[in-house]
């Protein structure tokens, strides 16, 4: 017998699962499918989960701004209380270094129009208020087994401080927890089901699932993370994209604070430092989690087949990036051994994600969000419901785009920012940062 559906979702992590509470809230019958044993398994669960407002868009602004409310009341916001417990965010503040490829100047201009609180810090100021840190300018970064990374930095740094920046302490709990919302209002979550082939007859979208029943459903939504590539093949979908995605292999690393850092009377903040090509957040237990912004120095590790990719964190990956963390932190040991997670992100050209339909009716994408998207989970949906409900009712989103306005900041998210078809994102940096 085939299941059916008024959306079908194929992927369960927090994109998915946000818009399945959304579409669910609108009173449809929502089927979710997800490869793994339960949501958030796949690329959020790799995820640092760091809620920052720095984008290179201001779509991106107003929608990070505007998630940090309903992260903040994550509980109300999901209407629904998760007896496995819920996922909370944390309050840290972000220092962003300052780095020519991404110019305080356009920064506080967008935190200006959105509302974003912040500090502008000289180089004093970042040395009184991170005591330990090393406050020079290295720009562009160096490969750390090159003797150019040991150079003097030629000169000093300052930064913007965002104070109501911080973490969520467990990405893939928040996903769960947008899951059980969305079960709560009847969406359906099936596990472990494995997609072999996406085709359409008629008005229907059919789904084969391998080793159960195929699933129907007039709307489909890709949000399968870094397996949406091969779902976009698979329905052929993807021929006037002017922005391609492809999954990238990333590692993010455990490390103890220094004692300098962990010292201060302010408290352990995030940093993004694109000047040495890092950035860090603070973690349980006086600690940090440390990622790579994708420095033009390293090779990325682009890979054809995620389910392939080497889940364990590598000596190579770990040295380079903790090397990089302790040049700004001189306090900072760099262990012998690696420790922490590897996963495989859904990356587009420029960094930012497509929130779209496809030239196929009924057929929508979420993709391209892995590595700087998790912060904005509590708001994605809800674009995406507006967008679909729009679409499927008949409105032109390619010649009109679709527009969303926030609730809780009333900013308006112009959809084309996340048009499949759009202009690359030339104000972009380039990295995980957008």
């Amino acid at each position: 017998m085939v299941a059916t559906a008024d959306v079908l979702i194929i992927g369960a992590g927090v994109v998915g699962a946000s818009t399945a509470l959304e579409l669910a809230r609108r009173g449809l019958d929502v089927l979710v499918l997800d490869k793994a044993g339960g949501a958030g398994m796949g690329s959020t669960s790799a995820s640092s989960a760091v809620v920052r407002f720095n984008y290179s868009t201001w779509e991106g602004v107003a929608a990070s701004w505007e998630s940090k409310f309903r992260w903040e009341a994550w509980e109300e916001h999901l209407g629904y209380r998760d007896p496995a417990g819920l996922a909370r965010f944390h309050r840290s503040g972000m220092v962003f270094l300052d780095v020519p490829i991404a110019p305080r100047e356009r920064l506080i201009a967008l935190f200006d129009r959105a509302g974003v609180p912040y500090e502008t810090w000289d180089t004093a100021t970042l040395a009184a208020r991170v005591p330990g840190i090393d406050t020079g300018a290295y720009y562009p970064p160096k490969r750390v087994d090159s003797e150019e990374f040991f150079d003097d930095a030629p000169g000093r740094l300052g930064a913007v401080f965002m104070p109501d920046a911080g973490y969520v302490d467990d990405p893939r709990l928040a996903a769960a927890n947008l899951a059980a919302a969305a079960t709560h209002r009847g969406a359906r979550f099936a596990y472990r089901r494995q997609v072999t082939a996406i085709t359409r007859a008629g008005s229907v979208w059919r789904v084969d699932l391998a080793g159960e029943e195929p699933v129907e459903a007039p709307v489909v939504l890709n949000a399968a993370g870094p397996w949406s590539r091969t779902v976009n093949a698979m329905a052929g979908a993807g021929r006037d994209f002017t922005i391609s995605v492809a999954p990238l292999r990333q590692e993010v690393h455990h490390v103890p604070a220094p004692a300098p850092l962990l010292a201060s009377p302010h408290g352990v903040p995030s940093f993004a430092d694109m000047d040495l090509g890092t950035y860090m957040r603070p973690e349980t237990g006086g600690h940090l989690l440390v990622g790579g912004t994708e420095p033009d120095c390293d090779p990325l590790e682009w890979i054809d087949d995620p389910d392939a990719a080497n889940p364990n964190p590598t000596l190579e990956r770990f040295e380079a990036q903790v090397t990089r963390a302790a040049r700004r932190f001189p306090d900072l040991s760099v262990p012998n051994r690696p420790k922490g997670i590897a996963g495989v992100y859904d990356v587009a050209d420029d960094w930012t994600p497509i929130y779209d339909r496809t030239a196929l009716p009924g057929f929508y994408v979420a993709i391209g969000t892995s590595g700087n998207q998790f912060k904005n989970a509590p708001i994605i949906g809800s674009p995406m419901d507006t967008l679909i409900d729009a679409v499927e009712n008949g409105h032109d989103h390619d010649a009109d785009p679709v527009h969303y306005t926030c609730p809780h900041t009333g900013h308006d998210l112009d959809l084309a920012t996340f048009s499949r078809r759009r202009p690359v994102n030339t104000e972009s940096s380039g990295t995980v940062m957008g």
